[in-house]
């Protein structure tokens, strides 16, 4: 679940403390284009009003009015499916005659809203199994590899909290940029810093920092495809150390900044000293970020990022940056 999403809840949570009928509805599937991803939730009050999107505006724009039309006055969960002919699909803003199936919730006590954005407030991943008969929720803890939406005949299975995590080396100016704007993408972010000089004074909230060494650190990390690895620290005694391990890992992304030149001794040093293979060397992005012509620290933050997010999605959308980030 992205932040857009986890505001979606905590909206819902003052509604229903104003004792207010609300009725949550979550993508349970996608046909073809779809403006939102499987999973994204929208919320409609009983009076019409509404947090969240699963459109470009017009299945919103449905629901405010079956709500107003009282036909959401529901007992239990109910699946509405958006689209399903060429011309619906224009209608309710789905490109390329996408179809989007939604399930839509009664909330109430047992819905444990509460519960669910405490648990997330803790950092927890939160499995929640809805009840399609009761409307009785039961949130565990999330399945190893489990499918973010999961619908069968009885129950509806979603998974709640940061699915991506980002391992930053380095307590640097650059990190507090690329910490702070990860954790609004929905990483969930650890810094790694063994330098009382930096890692003193340092502090991103809502991120964890730890002065043990970075190989140690990639090790506990235990780093797998939904994880990113990014050296910022210049320093090849620590730098190296987490490339080294993080490189043998099935980490989506692993990164380092610094220049071309610096980029080519830094590989020599991880194959002479560390026996890194070319197959492993040749996974390490650096110069570190897209060329957008990045400067500044958080302009190459923002290259960082940008780049990451293409990897998740597996898009080329141009070439690593020339000189950005060349330090």
């Amino acid at each position: 679940m992205d932040n857009v999403d986890l505001n979606v809840l905590r909206q819902v949570s003052s509604w229903l403390e104003e004792k207010r009928r609300v009725v949550l509805g979550t993508i349970t599937r996608t046909w073809g284009s779809a403006p939102r991803p499987v999973g994204s939730v929208v919320a409609v009050r009983d009076d019409g009003q509404i947090a969240g999107s699963v459109s470009g505006g017009c299945i919103e724009d449905d629901l405010i009015a079956k709500v107003r039309e009282g036909a959401l006055n529901l007992q239990s969960p109910e699946l509405l499916r958006y689209g399903v002919g060429a011309e619906e699909a224009t209608r309710f803003g789905l490109p390329c005659g996408g179809t989007l199936e939604l399930m839509l919730e009664p909330l109430s006590a047992a819905s444990q809203i509460d519960a669910l954005l405490a648990k997330l407030d803790n950092g927890e991943r939160v499995q929640r199994t809805l009840d399609l008969r009761s409307g009785a929720v039961r949130l565990d803890p999330p399945q190893a590899n489990a499918d973010v939406v999961k619908l069968t005949e009885t129950t509806l299975t979603t998974h709640h909290g940061p699915q991506w995590r980002l391992l930053i080396i380095g307590a640097g100016q650059m990190t507090q940029y690329l910490a702070t704007m990860a954790l609004g993408l929905d990483y969930q972010v650890l810094i790694c810093d063994p330098r009382e000089e930096y890692a003193d004074t340092f502090t991103v909230p809502g991120a964890t920092l730890t002065r043990e060494m970075p190989d140690d650190v990639v090790l506990s990390f235990a780093p797998d495809g939904h994880c990113a690895v990014i050296a910022l620290t210049h320093d090849p005694k620590l730098d190296d150390l987490a490339l080294m391990e993080a490189l043998k890992s099935p980490a989506f992304y692993v990164g380092a900044i610094g220049s071309r030149v610096n980029q080519a001794k830094r590989k020599a040093r991880l194959a002479e000293h560390f026996g890194m293979t070319a197959e492993q060397l040749a996974r390490l992005h650096g110069p570190v970020g897209l060329n957008i012509g990045a400067r500044t620290p958080p302009e190459i933050a923002l290259a960082i990022l940008a780049h990451m997010t293409a990897e998740r999605y597996g898009v080329s959308p141009g070439a690593e940056l020339e000189s950005g980030c060349a330090v």
